[in-house]
């Protein structure tokens, strides 16, 4: 073990056994300056081995020192000794369960959708509003510990570039996604094959609805007391599950409100240039390049790009002048990992930068 690994903040992971859960523990183990103290998960797996107790089902070797940690229930009390806590639970027992965390005065960064719009939680997604983790003073003081949460896989995927437009180009009018969302979305068991294989299903419930209300949140502001929308920003979304194992597409159109509108050429060295605050803060996970664009005219494709920088950009292609609004694109986000866990997991790393651990 390395000094800097000895030195390293200690993390408890909440849902461990689950594939949010599971991706945790795989990129927190080979993190330099976060390490793995604590698991937790359900009353049927508290007092297992890990290895016992999880079906592994990622293709990456699950470290064999965390495979012998002794998994515990989700209770503040035995977190104790930990400065982070990471939250993969299911959102059915999510919100009792961070709530009760916060108030133990832990730091709690969470993938779960219960207080994505919850009027005192920051909703950040890393690379776009990192900006947002300060108002986690306000929760410190009423609560003693906090929550920030990461977005819904497929939000993550479409904010990121029309982040980059908006620096560049001012407000977005109306925007027009439709994606195409891999099966490992779902968690495990997931979808059953007889309806996956050979199919796509246009429907994955509540999933619409998250990207139309959290992209506004997200890509708005905070004025140190409350958050406020992003003005004038429409969304329509519409989803769909693919069988597809990781790796969510999205199809989107933006209009803008500014008369003079921008190129292609333009547009696609906006997407280039974007530059988000985990990078110039140096953070361990911060992409080289946050927004990845390919010229091939058939890419992104989610089996060849879904692992660009690790996992953690966003990769767009097909940039083109749209005939109804103003330029159409494809854009390709892994949803376990910038999606999901490594959003949490840099969220917690921009934290530690603002001395907020």
């Amino acid at each position: 073990m390395s000094e800097i690994k000895e030195q390293a903040k200690k993390c408890g992971v909440l849902g461990c056994t689950g594939m949010v859960g599971q991706r945790f523990l795989t990129l927190l183990s080979r993190h330099p300056s976060f390490k793995v103290f604590k698991i937790g998960a359900s009353s049927r797996s508290a007092g297992k081995p890990y290895e016992k107790a999880c079906k592994w089902k990622l293709s990456e070797a699950l470290d064999a020192n965390i495979s012998k940690l002794v998994v515990s229930e989700c209770k503040p009390e035995n977190f104790q000794g930990c400065d982070i806590i990471f939250s993969g639970l299911d959102s059915d027992v999510a919100g009792e369960i961070e709530s009760s965390f916060r108030s133990a005065g832990f730091a709690v960064f969470s993938n779960a959708k219960n207080y994505r719009m919850d009027p005192s939680v920051p909703l950040v997604v890393p690379l776009v509003n990192a900006d947002h983790i300060d108002s986690v003073a306000n929760q410190k003081a009423r609560y003693g510990g906090y929550i920030v949460t990461n977005a819904n896989c497929s939000t993550t995927g479409l904010v990121l570039p029309l982040k980059a437009l908006m620096d560049a180009f001012g407000v977005l009018k109306s925007i027009s996604v439709v994606t195409l969302q891999a099966i490992s979305g779902a968690g495990y068991p997931g979808v059953p094959s007889l309806d996956i294989i050979d199919n796509v299903v246009p429907f994955i419930d509540g999933e619409e609805e998250k990207i139309e209300t959290e992209t506004r949140k997200i890509l708005g502001t905070f004025d140190g007391v409350q958050f406020l929308d992003a003005p004038g920003t429409n969304v329509s979304a519409h989803c769909n599950r693919v069988p597809v194992l990781d790796g969510h597409l999205s199809c989107i159109s933006v209009s803008f409100e500014t008369k003079s509108k921008p190129s292609i050429a333009e547009i696609s060295r906006a997407f280039e240039k974007y530059v988000p605050l985990p990078c110039e803060m140096e953070c361990y996970s911060a992409p080289s390049s946050s927004i990845r664009v390919l010229e091939g005219v058939d890419r992104p494709q989610p089996r060849l790009d879904r692992y660009a920088e690790n996992g953690f950009a966003v990769t767009v292609g097909r940039v083109r002048k749209d005939t109804v609004f103003d330029v159409r694109f494809v854009a390709l986000v892994h949803n376990t990992i910038l999606g999901a866990a490594g959003s949490s997991i840099l969220n917690a790393e921009i934290a530690e930068r603002k001395g907020l651990l």
